[in-house]
């Protein structure tokens, strides 16, 4: 187990990942990482740093076995740098991402139930982004995400990022673009979280974090009381532990500065982010800290974990949540280049 800060014999509190699973069939980076029905689908990504051509295979992870297989269905879509969401319980979409020649801004979905890839059809209102990659999905019901980043090429990106709300239409197999009248900083490899505002009558707002050089959240939408119907994951262990573990750190109103392709996963009213590299050194730029984002109250903190084990240093990983434990998968190490072939799971260590 690699212990990132371990308890001391005081009882001060610390963080671990720790190794359940190993498979050569999980060492990628820059892939998408979904819980679906008790799975975790892992599509495309790069195989080892430098490669141009993203993998086209589908792997399912199986958490509570330990055992990963590749999916034999034709037409799995070759990407990297995309994102991919559940939709009806039954459909994975893969939205945009680099297919080893240009951006796209596509919808594919793998149809679970029969265990074949579909490639969904834009509605005559599509009014699709330039190319995608390096974006954000983010779902705020079971027919509409919320697209985030910027778009297009390095010579033809703008200076703002565009915000996109995404349709799609599972029996029709179609799928929509809506540009919001909203723009962002210009982010690529930022995450995105959905997250509660504090008071008696909650509504939600989704937060950018990363993606360039500021340390600042951005918000991408806000919704008021009872607009998001999204049931979100059951964490109550995870939560209670994340809340003791806040507790005995020094808070911050400043946040990771320069971060991107980190991870992030929301637990409850906690956003968590690991790894990630940094734009504001030029050497050594892997991370391996561990951040939480508290909004329990106004204005929300930063709490900043430190990790001391090179060896946990990662970039292009995915963080999902299952059976109230967090699982981190994929991602380059400390030379980004080499993929962890490893499946870990958050253990929190609190006093």
């Amino acid at each position: 187990m690699a212990v990132a800060m371990p308890p001391d014999r005081a009882g001060s509190s610390g963080w671990a990942w720790r190794p359940v699973a190993q498979d050569a069939l999980l060492a990628r980076a820059f892939h998408s990482c979904t819980e679906l029905r008790g799975r975790f689908y892992l599509v495309g990504g790069l195989l080892a740093g430098g490669a141009r051509e993203p993998s086209s295979d589908t792997v399912v992870f199986d958490p509570a076995g330990g055992h990963a297989v590749r999916l034999g269905a034709g037409g799995s879509p070759q990407r990297s740098h995309h994102d991919a969401a559940p939709v009806g319980g039954r459909w994975l979409c893969v939205v945009g991402g680099w297919d080893g020649s240009r951006r796209l801004a596509t919808v594919t979905a793998l149809d679970t139930e029969r265990g074949v890839w579909e490639v969904w059809t834009a509605t005559p209102g599509d009014r699709p982004p330039a190319g995608l990659s390096s974006h954000t999905c983010t779902r705020l019901s079971d027919g509409e995400l919320r697209v985030a980043g910027r778009e297009g090429g390095i010579r033809t990106q703008r200076r703002y990022g565009s915000i996109y709300t995404l349709r799609l239409d599972p029996r029709a197999r179609t799928y929509c673009y809506k540009e919001e009248g909203c723009h962002t900083a210009s982010r690529s490899g930022h995450c995105a979280a959905l997250l509660q505002t504090p008071g008696p009558h909650p509504g939600h707002q989704l937060l950018l974090f990363g993606g360039c050089n500021s340390g600042e959240p951005e918000v991408a939408g806000r919704w008021s009381h009872g607009k998001i119907k999204d049931e979100p994951p059951v964490t109550p262990h995870l939560m209670e532990q994340l809340a003791r573990l806040v507790s005995s750190g020094q808070g911050s109103l400043k946040g990771p500065h320069g971060l991107r392709h980190h991870s992030c996963s929301v637990v409850g009213p906690f956003a968590v982010l690991f790894g990630g590299e940094t734009l504001i050194r030029a050497r050594d730029t892997i991370c391996n800290d561990l951040y939480i984002y508290d909004t329990r109250k106004s204005p929300s903190l930063w709490f900043h974990f430190p990790c001391a084990d090179r060896g946990l240093k990662r970039v292009g990983h995915r963080t999902c949540l299952w059976n109230d434990q967090l699982y981190l998968v994929g991602g380059f190490g400390e030379d980004g280049r080499t993929a962890s072939p490893q499946v870990c799971i958050l253990d929190l260590f609190v006093r």
